[in-house]
């Protein structure tokens, strides 16, 4: 209605396919977060079944008779407000501004059944669902100042305050390239978070690997060396002392090495995936056996990081080398079968894309993949939450985010190599390579993932919208050696981060002592127990397992080969990307 809300289509003459993919295609993109994504086409294969679509017009006209009534009437019903955007009182008081919420949640939910019931190839589909998700979060009327009573009430009651706070916010967001989402003043690396005690005993051009001060009287022989994602800063694993897997695993009397990548400039934009897998992990795996003078240890990798890891073992066990005496794969993919929702941002012309723009190709100079980009991407993966809310109380309202250590952390991206990015592109998102026995290449030797037949312990978080929790289990049949598999509640970080001293959550597995898991995720989740609390104590005790013999620990760090080149978190980590 004009006047009321930006203007709506008239979906109940929206006859085909051909108009709703016009539409979506026609929403504009989301910053560096949509850089890339392929414009969504007229598809001829997508289709609505005639007999479904007359269905959601039928009801789109009866719901939308029934609400033009109500407000005929200013009394809308406050049941079809159950939206977290309007819970304000000033949303259901006035009958102007909720008829505007209703109205906007009557076509966003048409919009959404009408990409749910495209018929169309899984690909097309997501991309369709995601464009709608995308443009319905953004038309929300709580965006705009115009149909926002909370926001108008906040200008009127600090006489334009709000506002000229808000357009300094948003033009040093724009300065900076994405939203703010913490007070980032509160946090200082190395002060308040990523404090536990350590060293940094190596260093080469792509990594710095610290080693962490004992926090027992005994400690296990074999050492736990920690692969930590190469997107993002190693301290999520070191937020903060009570929310730390770095501590807790201290404290349970292990010897903790952990990689900080760095934060890749110009200087080191040639680097490739080998070099990761080679400078990053196997140069590092050397370094911690010299250190303890043991030739087995325990070694761990979370999210992409587990995916170079296991690459790396892989690559050690071609060549007669068997370093590891287990592995701990958290949120991880070898088998990129099924990626979830970032399968949308992935086919052969954008990976080309970026193979020209940045891989180096052809003799042009390499470039870098901006972290920037990596974190506008997540953020948009839950637009509500992490983009939009933000727009409101920033710009709108013209407040300060609070500070959240979680989220200063997710914006403390860091950049890749270009070579490095598109090789993990192509040959895992795309074409799926790393699964297959021998059909890759690494480090100048074949990649055949089943010959690792060390134990391996696998956790997925249930609603991981990043690394679905069916995807990190079919990491199990790739592998070869005895599996335990452990599902967490909650998300892709939440859910890894989850101390026993909060006891928040919750965990599913199977007690039992198969060394297999069955084929079917479906058929391991029928048969796993929930258990309340955290994960972290099962993981422990099955670490234990694998770490040898407890002696007494040791007070020096490093070796005379490698030794203390400066205290933790070391400076890599302070690289930040703008």
């Amino acid at each position: 209605m004009p006047g009321v809300m930006p203007q709506m289509p008239d979906f109940t003459k929206m006859n085909g396919m051909a108009e709703f993919a016009k539409l979506a295609s026609s929403m504009p993109g989301f910053g560096a977060a949509m850089q890339g994504l392929p414009t969504l086409p007229k598809i001829p294969t997508a289709a609505i079944p005639p007999e479904r679509l007359h269905e959601l017009q039928s009801n789109y006209s009866r719901d939308a008779a029934e609400l033009l009534k109500q407000a005929g009437a200013q009394s809308i019903d406050p049941s079809s407000l159950k939206d977290r955007r309007f819970v304000d009182t000033a949303w259901q008081s006035t009958p102007a501004y909720a008829f505007t919420a209703a109205w906007y949640l009557l076509n966003a939910r048409y919009l959404q059944e009408l990409a749910d019931a495209v018929q169309s190839d899984p690909k097309t589909r997501e991309r369709i669902r995601f464009t709608v998700q995308q443009w319905a979060a953004a038309a929300a009327p709580s965006n705009f100042l115009a149909f926002n009573p909370d926001a108008q009430k906040t200008l009127i009651e600090s006489k334009g305050e709000s506002l000229r706070q808000g357009m300094l916010n948003l033009l040093n967001d724009m300065q900076r390239g994405k939203i703010l989402q913490s007070d980032e003043s509160r946090f200082f690396v190395g002060k308040n978070i990523a404090t536990t005690e350590g060293s940094v005993v190596y260093e080469n051009e792509l990594v710095q690997l610290i080693q962490y001060k004992p926090l027992a009287p005994k400690v296990y022989a074999r050492p736990l060396l920690i692969v930590p994602p190469c997107i993002n800063k190693f301290y999520i694993l070191d937020l903060s002392p009570e929310g730390s897997l770095v501590r807790y695993a201290l404290e349970e009397g292990h010897q903790v090495f952990i990689l900080s990548w760095r934060n890749a400039d110009q200087s080191i934009a040639h680097k490739t995936w080998d070099d990761y897998v080679q400078e990053g992990v196997l140069e590092t795996i050397g370094v911690v056996q010299e250190i303890t003078g043991e030739d087995k240890i325990n070694t761990l990798g979370f999210c992409i990081g587990g995916t170079i890891l296991a690459t790396a073992l892989a690559v050690a066990a071609a060549r007669g080398e068997d370093p590891a005496a287990s592995m701990t794969l958290l949120t991880s993919m070898l088998d990129f079968s099924d990626t979830g929702v970032l399968d949308v941002f992935v086919d052969e012309a954008h990976v080309q894309m970026r193979e020209q723009a940045i891989g180096g190709k052809n003799g042009a100079p390499a470039g870098l993949m901006r972290g920037i980009e990596f974190a506008n991407t997540f953020s948009y993966l839950r637009p509500n939450d992490l983009v939009w809310n933000y727009v409101v109380d920033n710009y709108l309202k013209g407040r300060t985010p609070q500070a959240f250590d979680l989220l200063f952390w997710n914006s403390d991206s860091t950049n890749l190599p270009g070579p490095m990015c598109v090789w993990y592109l192509r040959n895992t998102y795309l074409e799926n390579k790393l699964k297959t026995p021998n059909a890759l290449t690494v480090c100048g030797e074949p990649v055949d993932l089943s010959r690792l037949t060390v134990p391996t312990f696998i956790y997925g978080s249930r609603e991981d919208h990043i690394v679905p929790w069916k995807s990190a289990y079919a990491s199990a049949p790739v592998l070869t050696g005895p599996q335990t598999f452990v599902l967490g509640a909650s998300g892709h970080i939440a859910g890894v981060i989850n101390p026993p001293s909060k006891n928040k959550r919750s965990f599913w597995m199977i007690d039992s002592n198969d060394e297999r898991l069955p084929a079917d995720p479906d058929t391991w989740f029928e048969a796993a127990a929930e258990h309340p609390g955290s994960w972290w104590p099962t993981w422990s005790k099955w670490l234990a397992g694998n770490a040898g013999e407890q002696v007494k620990a040791g007070a020096a760090q490093g070796s005379k080969t490698h030794p203390v080149i400066e205290a933790a978190p070391g400076r890599y980590v302070l690289e930040r990307d703008f």
